[in-house]
């Protein structure tokens, strides 16, 4: 997986790498799936959820930049594979999960598996975890049709956020957004297919006023 669908799609931070060798991504898969758990593809997981082809969950880690001794917020825990990359790295991990029944398994795996600094919480993920931040990244793995501003308020000064945004058409783009000189800059990073972004109340939060216009 890692030499094939990584190395070979130029992912070469070598704690990415080595946390996706030793995170073993059948433990987040159903059981009817387990065999094809290191394939090149998300898979099915539930409540209309997947977990994300392997080569999606490294580039989206590898564009964070995560520093060990960091703090990042994830939203959208679904499986916990993503939390558990990065808790592998050495970051601390606060995960939320709108989905109760999804965040529960997720949690019951990461700490079978042992990794501590990860904080669960269920609930909307719209708008982040405000009493923990700021966070030195987040990282969204749903796609809402604009980028959350109280995300980007809980972004540390050197904070970068990664996030599929999907367009009116219905397609995706995954972005990479940091403030460079007191600006936000944006980066493309190419087409995606990710589980629409849900928040309370609705399935994808047309009903907020977009943050960033023209992305």
């Amino acid at each position: 997986m890692v030499k094939i669908q990584l190395r070979a799609r130029k992912i070469y931070d070598s704690k990415v790498l080595k946390a996706m060798r030793a995170v073993p991504r059948h433990m987040f898969v159903p059981l009817k799936y387990k065999e094809n758990a290191y394939d090149d593809t998300p898979l099915p997981i539930g409540y209309g959820q997947t977990i994300s082809q392997p080569y999606i969950v490294g580039l989206m880690t590898e564009l964070l930049q995560v520093r060990p001794e960091g703090k990042y917020l994830e939203i959208g825990t679904g499986s916990g594979y993503q939390a558990a990359i990065l808790a592998a790295i050495g970051a601390s991990v606060y995960t939320i999960e709108i989905i109760p029944e999804s965040g529960n398994q997720a949690s019951k795996v990461i700490n079978e598996l042992g990794y501590k600094k990860v904080y669960y919480r269920t609930g909307d993920g719209y708008y982040g975890w405000s009493e923990e931040s700021p966070f030195d990244g987040i990282i969204v793995t749903a796609a809402p049709d604009h980028i959350p501003k109280a995300l980007l308020e809980q972004l540390s000064d050197q904070g970068k956020l990664v996030i599929p945004i999907r367009n009116s058409a219905g397609s995706q783009t995954l972005w990479l957004v940091e403030k460079r000189s007191g600006k936000w800059v944006l980066v493309n990073h190419g087409s995606v297919a990710f589980v629409p972004f849900i928040v309370s109340g609705g399935d994808g939060g047309e009903s907020k006023s977009p943050v960033i216009h023209n992305i």
